[in-house]
């Protein structure tokens, strides 16, 4: 597996790449935003990192870019405390990950290799679509319709739906959700359903605030409602 690190500081930049490397990772580096777009283009990465800011061009508009072409799974780094306001601003840009620095260099291995096992869920494992007329969901070949205009979901995003939609009709409580969508090194990022769930909201449903989809059971976890002719 190839992976993009773009960070403008280059001890972050090698310990990262050296890191990846001892651990069968093929790493591209690159210096800035811009060096990095070039890069994606050039070596098609299986995975991103992106430094949140750098001169020239910040990670979230490389984030942006690159999701103008691909769906290829993007991790932001950040150096300061991250907010949810900061991780709805990556999730409307793209990313799929945030990771605060200075990264703990096993941890961020983990979460690189979460992140692929999102991006390469089969389509064996989610062999049962949906359509109820209004939201399609096409787990072979991963697309998703709404009023029968294809939408964008990130992996992660992607992964979410499907985990609620094999369950439709139970509650699935947050830390499963956690285990089943994020991995075991996310249980304790219990903030990560709530702020996923709601973009996700934001893409399906006829009406965010109230959703029809995606029911909360407060304190406990999620519910997939299917819909007449669902």
């Amino acid at each position: 597996m190839k992976v993009l690190i773009v960070d403008d500081e280059q001890p972050i930049r090698e310990a990262l790449g050296r890191k990846l490397r001892r651990d069968g990772f093929t790493v591209v580096l690159a210096s800035n935003g811009l060096e990095g777009l070039r890069a994606f283009h050039s070596e098609r990465p299986d995975v991103v990192v992106l430094d949140y800011k750098m001169p020239e061009m910040d990670g979230l508009t490389v984030c942006q870019r690159i999701r103008e072409v691909a769906e290829t799974p993007i991790m932001m780094l950040s150096a300061k405390a991250i907010t949810e306001e900061d991780v709805i601003e990556g999730l409307n840009a793209g990313a799929d990950e945030y990771l605060i620095k200075p990264v703990r260099l096993n941890e961020f291995v983990a979460r690189i290799q979460a992140l692929l096992r999102r991006a390469q869920m089969s389509a064996s494992e989610s062999e049962s679509g949906y359509n109820d007329g209004y939201l399609v969901i096409d787990p072979q070949r991963r697309h998703v319709y709404v009023e029968g205009h294809k939408i964008h979901l990130t992996p992660t995003e992607f992964k979410l739906l499907m985990v609620l939609l094999e369950n439709a009709g139970r509650v699935v409580p947050q830390r499963e959700l956690l285990e089943q969508v994020w991995g075991r090194e996310y249980v304790d990022d219990v903030y990560y359903p709530r702020v996923y769930v709601s973009q996700l909201r934001r893409k399906i449903e006829p009406d965010a605030a109230n959703p029809t989809y995606i029911q909360t059971e407060h304190r406990v976890g999620y519910r997939f409602e299917k819909q007449v002719g669902g």
